[in-house]
């Protein structure tokens, strides 16, 4: 069954509810017709099986069945903070991400950064908007994760609490490896990860997340492209944490 997002408009059960937003994707992008059952999705992880009563070029409509539980969400929360990448690596993080369950995606400007500033960031937001949601819809989510304002790399280290990771290629000889700073955690409700740019993360911007709070670890003895170890990194900590199992 078709899924579509239909934030900004009332869906009850037992109403009739104005499709008209999804008209030209109902109509000409699906083919479907009148009779046909969607999913509507308010966002707030409920799910609304739908029949279209009316397909027009730029109005429909449709009669709300019944309500159910959207489910598709992880049991915990996971903030993504992604040091800003090339559009296409960026946007590809973005669509698998939303599959895996990332709930919240920072973009973040460092010193290595190759896209800046803020401003051209935001400039892409609209794109990165209909990235989410139709990921979204795509892989069953019940709720559309957020797409944060862009920081600066200091105030992206200070932001969160509770357990924060840093994978960094510097780790590699070390002892902490995701899995044991996983193992150690405490069923955290949220976890916030952070991932360095193209260039890799410079020591002193290590030693300012480290210095407040982060736990740096390592991937493994293999260094990854930034695109590669966000979602490594992202499908590990889900798993360990009780989702994908």
């Amino acid at each position: 069954m078709h899924r579509f997002f239909l934030t900004h408009t009332p869906i009850l059960p037992g109403q009739p509810v104005d499709l008209s937003p999804l008209a030209h994707q109902l109509r000409t992008v699906l083919r479907l017709s009148p009779g046909e059952t969607i999913l509507l999705l308010d966002n707030a992880s409920f799910a609304y099986p739908t029949e279209i009563s009316r397909l027009d070029k730029n109005a429909a409509a449709g009669n709300v069945l019944s309500r159910e539980t959207a489910g598709g969400e992880p049991p915990v929360a996971l903030s993504l903070y992604l040091c800003a990448l090339k559009a296409d690596k960026f946007e590809w993080v973005l669509q698998k991400g939303v599959e895996i369950g990332v709930s919240r995606f920072v973009p973040v400007i460092s010193s290595r950064t190759i896209v800046r500033p803020a401003e051209k960031i935001t400039r892409k937001y609209t794109r990165w908007q209909t990235i989410i949601r139709e990921a979204a819809e795509q892989c069953g989510r019940g709720r559309l994760p957020l797409l944060a304002d862009p920081l600066d790399w200091g105030a992206a280290v200070a932001e969160p609490s509770g357990l924060r990771l840093l994978p960094w290629e510097e780790t590699n000889t070390t002892s902490l490896t995701l899995g044991a700073a996983l193992a150690g955690a405490n069923s955290p409700a949220e976890c916030s990860l952070l991932i360095g740019p193209e260039g890799g993360i410079d020591s002193p911007e290590a030693a300012q997340a480290i210095a407040a709070g982060w736990l740096a670890v390592t991937l493994g003895p293999r260094i990854l492209r930034a695109e590669t170890a966000a979602i490594t990194a992202a499908g590990l900590i889900l798993h360990r944490l009780g989702d994908l199992g």
